[in-house]
Parts: C-alpha cells; structure tokens; sequence
C-alpha cells in the first residue's frame, strides 16, 4: 500500500490509495460542552433525507451518550479492539491504524454490522460512567460520575475507509469540497464500505439494495448555505466551514482557528487514520484524562485548558468564534473582531452575521409610565 501523511497522527501510514486531498475540504467543529441531545440535528436530517422506504433505521446524524451510547451497537469498542494497543509518544500515534491492522487479505480491519445492532439507537442514553451512590456528586468538582453527549455525522474524511473498501469504485471524495458521496447507479449493495468505515457512517438500504450515507446537504454548501442539522442546531455547538491542512491555515477562518490556531477542536479516534474532517471540543467536565485521550488523542487536555480560559474571559478571540455559531444559515468563511462585536463574512466578501461578545442586559422599570402598567416579573 502506498505511504500517505496523515497530520492527525503526525506521521505517515499505508493506505491502498495515493495521496489525493481536494481543492477545499468540508469541516465542522462540535461543541461536545453545549449539547443537550435534543436530537433536532436528528430529525431535521431524518425528515430531509431518510424518510424513505428502506431508510427507516438510519440515522445519518445521531446523538451518543458517552461512554455507553452507541449506533450501531459497541461499533467503537470493536474497532479499538481490533486495533490492539494505542499510544501516543507526544503527537505522534505508535499504534496502528485500520489499515496497517488489516488481517491478511485485507486492505482494512473492521466489522460488518448486523441488523440487531441498529435497534438500540438510545443504548446508554443519559447513563453515567459509574454506579450512582447516596453522595451528592453534582456539588463535587470535577464531577466523579460524568456523562456527556456525542453527535455524529459522516466524517468526510480525507482517507475513507468506505471509498478504499468499495470494490466498485462507487465512493467518490469530490475535489472541489471534499464531501463524499456514493455513485447510487454504480453501487451493487456489497457492504464492503460498511465494514470498512470505523465509524459505521455508511448504511445499507435493504430495499432498494444499494449503500447510502450523510451527503453533507452538497446542495446547499454548493449555494454557501449551512447543511440542514447545522442550522437547526438549537444549542448552538456547530461551526461549519472548509478546513485547511496546518500548513495552510488561516487565522481569519473560523474552523481553521478552532482546529490549527487554538487547537481546541480534535478529531473523533484520530487512530483510526482516516483523517475525519469533523472536530470536538472535549467536554470539560470529565475526570478521565485517559478516556479524552482515547477519544480526541493526547491534545484533549490543552484543548480543555484553552477552552475553560476563553469561557472565563481570558480569550476573547476564541470565545467570539464559539459565539457564531449558527448565527445565520451562511456559511462563515471569515471572521474578524470589531469593537465588541465580531462579525462574520460570506466566501464572497458579504457581512452575514455580527453577534455582540456580550449580551447586553436590559432593566425595566416596574412602572411603565407610557403603558401605565406594572410589570411583576423585573427580572
């Protein structure tokens, strides 16, 4: 297999495929801290494009709780454990990926899930890492017993496991955004893809027999709009833009900044080494160093650090990126910081967003003279 660099791992690793970045690559940032898994990123995305025969299991976009949640079924404990042991000598990933663990005959290692495994999309839901005891956790901190919620999409990655699988050549990674689709006239329904892909984002349509997955909404990113389980994002957690590898990143471009500049976003098992293209701010409020680090790799403590300074006011750049999230459906590729503001610019030069850093506070009398009226609640 070809030798690529993959700048996640810090090294280079074998993939069946040459090296082939696109002019532009999809990217988003997630905000592990600010989720609340309402699941609207869910169902927009289930109404949008799933609602079809064969499609009533799949959820292209879905909310985990960690460290039990998953769909389908333990699909990363069976993938790190076919990897075998993980390390990390600094930022540079000793173990193996997916594809240098591949048994013999193989280009990947993974798993083909079965139809059971897609029953339990709410497994572990708000389930805690421990036993729940009589003591009063939640005034402890950090937090002994922790939970946090993980969304998920299509990783878009810039080594798929999907497209090197697919013995068709009916996964394609399209050059001028990097979001990967499947050719449905190509595709003969083989699921090579499915066990390919560590992270179980390719699913099987058992009626019309042919592989399909999350498409990044390419329609409306072609129109500078954000995809549809961004801007119905209640929370607020999602940055979405186009990534730049670390040589080339801009400052200016918000998640350029979050991922190269700050480095507060990280990529989901970056040892898979698919290099995914979708980002998380780990949760501050996990006591497991070592489950973070499994996670997000050996920067997820730094990245707390820098989090937690920014939400006490100690980094005000950093704080006005988190506060354009989806502050308008465009897709930001600019910010810049005016007075106390910070605004945010369309690809083509356009103002499409200007969000104070803070809110302002309003206090109304309790007479209003005008409207001679009390008003009770002040607050």
């Amino acid at each position: 297999m070809p030798d690529v660099f993959n700048w996640q791992l810090g090294r280079t690793m074998s993939y069946p495929r040459a090296e082939a970045r696109p002019q532009k690559q999809a990217g988003a940032v997630f905000d592990t801290n600010k989720c609340i898994a309402c699941q609207t990123c869910t169902v927009a995305c289930k109404t949008c494009w799933t609602s079809g025969r064969g499609q009533e299991y799949m959820l292209w976009n879905n909310v985990e709780t960690k460290p039990w949640g998953s769909y389908p079924l333990a699909w990363d404990v069976r993938v790190l454990d076919q990897l075998g042991p993980q390390t990390w000598d600094g930022d540079v990933y000793q173990g193996k990926t997916i594809f240098e663990a591949a048994p013999p005959g193989k280009t990947h290692a993974g798993f083909l899930p079965t139809d059971l495994d897609f029953a339990y999309p709410n497994r572990g839901e708000d389930e805690v890492n421990d036993a729940m005891t009589s003591e009063s956790y939640e005034l402890k901190l950090p937090h002994d017993i922790w939970f946090f919620y993980l969304p998920r999409i299509c990783n878009h990655c810039t080594y798929p496991g999907c497209l090197q699988a697919c013995p068709r050549t009916s996964i394609y990674k399209r050059q001028e955004d990097g979001i990967v689709l499947v050719d449905q006239e190509r595709c003969r329904g083989y699921r090579v893809c499915f066990e390919g892909c560590p992270y179980k984002k390719i699913m099987y349509n058992h009626t019309t027999r042919i592989s399909e997955k999350c498409v990044l909404c390419f329609p409306a990113v072609e129109q500078g709009i954000l995809p549809r389980c961004m801007r119905n994002c209640i929370g607020k957690i999602r940055t979405f833009g186009f990534v730049s590898p670390p040589d080339k990143a801009r400052e200016d471009n918000p998640v350029d900044f979050l991922v190269h500049v700050r480095k507060v976003a990280l990529p989901l098992f970056p040892q898979f080494g698919t290099e995914p293209n979708i980002y998380y701010i780990p949760p501050i409020h996990v006591s497991s160093t070592a489950f973070l680090t499994m996670m997000f790799g050996p920067g997820a403590p730094a990245a707390i650090e820098t989090y937690q300074k920014a939400m006490q006011g100690d980094d005000p750049e950093l704080l006005a990126v988190l506060l354009l999230n989806v502050a308008t459906d465009r897709i930001v590729s600019r910010f810049e910081l005016a007075g106390d503001q910070v605004l945010g610019f369309a690809d083509d030069g356009e103002e499409v967003a200007r969000v104070p850093i803070k809110e302002p506070t309003m206090v109304r009398p309790e007479f209003d003279p005008d409207l001679t009226v009390y008003r009770y609640n002040v607050t």
